[in-house]
């Protein structure tokens, strides 16, 4: 196994690590997740470029740095989801996608069809990560300053509109990929 692929598998294990310091639900936990998530949220950037760089790119990797991206978000989503940090309906529709699409890589990936993650879906998973980092601050945040107006607009008002665009962007990504993959799919 290459250094991209062993750096995506780390990127599942962090993952799991992550959700059960969310779930802890204490500032330190708050805190050591959130370290871990950005170390997770490293990999993913890692991965790429090394297997890019040495040429390193596997058929494996593919398909699992995407599965890895999911483990991490959505597991982290329903860590979030759990505290009552965000809403069910949402993270739902962010699931139904993301198992869909994966679906039909896997689906194709039987079939000896490829189907690699587009532009506009790396553009998903970022601004997923970005939400995700916006979150973990404001929990901290609201830990150090419970009083503060500023954390509570964060809290009450930004986080919802931000899922929103997660969710909008999430499912606009989805629309794309099977838009972009049309003859691909065709051939299933």
């Amino acid at each position: 196994m290459n250094t991209p692929n062993k750096l995506t598998i780390s990127r599942i294990i962090l993952a799991f690590f992550c959700i059960g310091f969310i779930l802890a639900n204490r500032f330190s936990t708050l805190l050591i997740a959130f370290i871990i998530f950005i170390i997770a949220s490293i990999t993913d950037f890692l991965d790429g470029f090394l297997a890019r760089k040495m040429n390193l790119t596997s058929d494996l990797g593919k398909l699992l740095d995407p599965i890895a991206d999911k483990i991490l978000i959505i597991g982290v989503l329903c860590a979030f989801l759990e505290l009552g940090v965000i809403n069910a309906w949402m993270v739902s529709l962010i699931m139904l996608r993301e198992f869909i699409i994966t679906g039909l890589r896997l689906y194709g990936l039987n079939k000896g069809v490829v189907l690699e993650a587009k532009r506009f879906g790396k553009h998903k998973t970022l601004s997923q990560v970005i939400g995700v980092f916006i979150i973990f601050l404001t929990l901290i945040l609201r830990e150090i300053f419970p009083a503060s107006s500023k954390v509570s607009f964060l809290y009450y008002d930004f986080i919802p509109l931000m899922m929103w665009y997660i969710v909008v962007i999430t499912l606009f990504s989805g629309v794309y990929y099977f838009w972009v993959n049309r003859k691909a799919i065709r051939t299933f």
